[in-house]
């Protein structure tokens, strides 16, 4: 039976995390969700998904002092399992950190985490509520969405992705600023899909039942 692991490295409360990938997981008889902070469990998976709140050095140090990120690096660098990283989470995809301090990611997008510098004097940061997608790709994560669904977000950075080809989906906040992220069986949200009512749980249906 498939196991989907959801990291547990103490970056957040994953309650409604774990309850809407372990809904959608029994209506797509897609095996079973556990949260884990347990490396040997990670290594088991078939499936790994990173959430993530907080700053993106406090979450990059607990990652590296729980022993998740060796394990992250063997089944899903070395293995190719597919990965979901959401909200901070999938800011650690990418090669660096720029909140507070330089902090290196996982770089396995290459870009930076920044600030969002809205165009629009009037837009507050963090950026937070509701936001219509713009799908840049076609990825079987977005099968049954189509742009102008609207996603939940709360952040404060945002991804700057080096290729615009790993960039599958932005939305518009006084600029460009990337809602999905995309390469080989990796994937990064920064909405929080558990909180983006029926489009976020397509999409966590969706990854449940992807096969790359």
């Amino acid at each position: 039976m498939s196991l989907t692991v959801l990291i547990d490295y103490e970056s957040g409360n994953l309650h409604s995390a774990e309850k809407a990938f372990e809904r959608m997981a029994r209506e797509a008889d897609a095996g079973t969700v556990v949260v884990t902070s347990d490396a040997d469990v990670v290594a088991k998976a078939d499936r790994i998904v990173l959430p993530g709140d907080g700053a993106f050095p406090a979450c990059a140090a607990a990652l590296a002092a729980s022993g998740m990120q060796d394990a992250l690096i063997e089944v899903v660098e070395n293995k190719g399992k597919p990965f979901l990283g959401i909200c901070v989470g999938m800011q650690l995809m990418a090669s660096w950190g720029r909140e507070y301090t330089d902090t290196p990611g996982l770089d396995w997008v290459d870009g930076e985490v920044v600030h969002i510098a809205p165009s629009d004097p009037a837009l507050k940061v963090p950026h937070m509520g509701w936001n219509d997608l713009v799908l840049d790709a076609a990825h079987p994560v977005f099968d049954g969405v189509q742009t102008g669904d609207h996603t939940y977000f709360v952040h404060s950075y945002h991804f700057q992705v080096a290729d615009p080809t790993l960039r599958l989906a932005h939305v518009n906040y006084g600029g460009d600023v990337t809602a999905v992220v995309g390469r080989d069986t990796m994937l990064g949200m920064q909405f929080h899909p558990e909180k983006s009512q029926d489009v976020g749980l397509r999409m966590i249906r969706n990854f449940l039942t992807w096969a790359p």
